[in-house]
């Protein structure tokens, strides 16, 4: 299987599936000489990590990282070396037999089928490869492409919609995010959704939701014309995590809504004479390079697949059956990808700065 890498300078491959003995990557292109240990990595695999509250997956995984290598003291403290981190992290609660029910069945909404038509083998117990344990992986990189950046870039993500209810733009409050179980950007919705949820996953289904993104201290320059554009690689790493249907940088879909005027990013000059822009519209980004604004990006999940109605799906053999997925799983998978929304981002942005830093000094 290939293509499990992503990244141009800042590199990350990771490895593993949901129910080996452990998951885990490798992040080539970090520079010599930052400071970096598990505690630096641990509280944000800590966010994504499953049984945290009842609105998400129940499998008890502690998440507890290793550093591989990488890492070297020299008496001063661990700091990267300029070779390749490996990281690594124990599955410690997989209950593959939950899954022998439907090993020769194609569950309908997963990768099932076109795994095996591709590959000609697939491993059923829980996704494998293609389950969204590998995401784990996924924010420990993450959180070595935060270091790189340094605390001037901020990452902030939170849900801004479940199912039909939305918060108001006006309303967003990343600061919250982290202070409720629904990672929303918005501490009055949260009562209303948690009854929302609750009916949801007692009833034994799934909902959508959309996780906004917005990231500040990013300065003008980052990203290339053409084919590196910052935008670009930054909606092709969110379309990479698992369940993400769709995403828009900025105004997205609402833009074509928007006349020319209303539109573009009208400019003054600031006090230090340097341009200050009137909107955001364009979500940080023009021409594919940063403007130094907030870089926006919203992201719309799918509802999770696994649920325990029955629906109509066929086996390998042929055979056309009912299947109703039994295990544990999110009724709300965007909950938990909003840790690995922001992941993904630090990656694109961490490899946006270095190969600037490369091309123009």
């Amino acid at each position: 299987m290939s293509h499990n890498s992503f990244g141009h300078l800042f590199r990350v491959t990771t490895w593993g599936e949901s129910h080996g003995p452990a998951i885990g990557c490798v992040v080539d292109g970090c520079p010599p000489g930052i400071a970096l240990t598990e505690a630096d990595i641990q509280p944000w695999l800590d966010r994504r990590k499953p049984g945290g509250s009842r609105f998400v997956t129940q499998r008890r995984e502690s998440d507890t990282v290793r550093i591989l290598s990488g890492v070297f003291d020299d008496g001063a403290g661990p700091v990267t070396t300029g070779t390749p981190i490996a990281l690594e992290i124990q599955n410690e609660d997989a209950r593959s037999k939950d899954y022998g029910e439907i090993a020769r069945a194609y569950r309908p909404g997963h990768a099932d089928y076109v795994y095996q038509a591709k590959y000609g083998v697939r491993d059923h117990r829980g996704g494998g490869r293609s389950s969204a344990r590998e995401t784990a992986c996924r924010v420990a990189a993450g959180a070595v492409a935060r270091k790189v950046l340094g605390e001037a870039v901020r990452i902030r993500a939170g849900i801004v919609q479940i199912g039909p209810h939305r918060i108001a733009p006006d309303a967003l409050d990343f600061d919250v995010v982290d202070d409720n179980a629904l990672f929303a950007a918005s501490a009055d919705v949260v009562p209303a959704w948690e009854a929302y949820l609750d009916a949801v996953r007692k009833a034994g289904s799934s909902i959508g939701a959309v996780v906004a993104l917005e990231v500040t201290g990013v300065p003008v320059g980052w990203g290339a014309p053409v084919y590196g554009k910052l935008d670009a690689e930054l909606a092709a790493a969110l379309m990479s995590i698992n369940a993400a249907k769709g995403v828009e940088i900025g105004a997205g879909f609402d833009a074509a809504e928007l006349s020319g005027e209303a539109n573009a990013d009208e400019m003054r000059l600031g006090e230090d004479g340097q341009p200050v822009f009137l909107s955001n519209h364009a979500g940080g980004v023009l021409g594919g390079i940063s403007t130094g604004q907030p870089v926006t990006a919203r992201v719309a999940f799918k509802p999770t697949s696994s649920i325990l109605t029955p629906r109509r799906t066929i086996t390998r053999d042929g055979e056309e059956m009912e299947i109703l997925t039994k295990g544990r799983h999110d009724p709300c998978v965007a909950l938990r990808a909003v840790p690995v929304v922001e992941a993904m981002a630090a990656c694109v942005l961490a490899d946006a700065m270095l190969r600037h830093r490369g091309q123009v000094g």
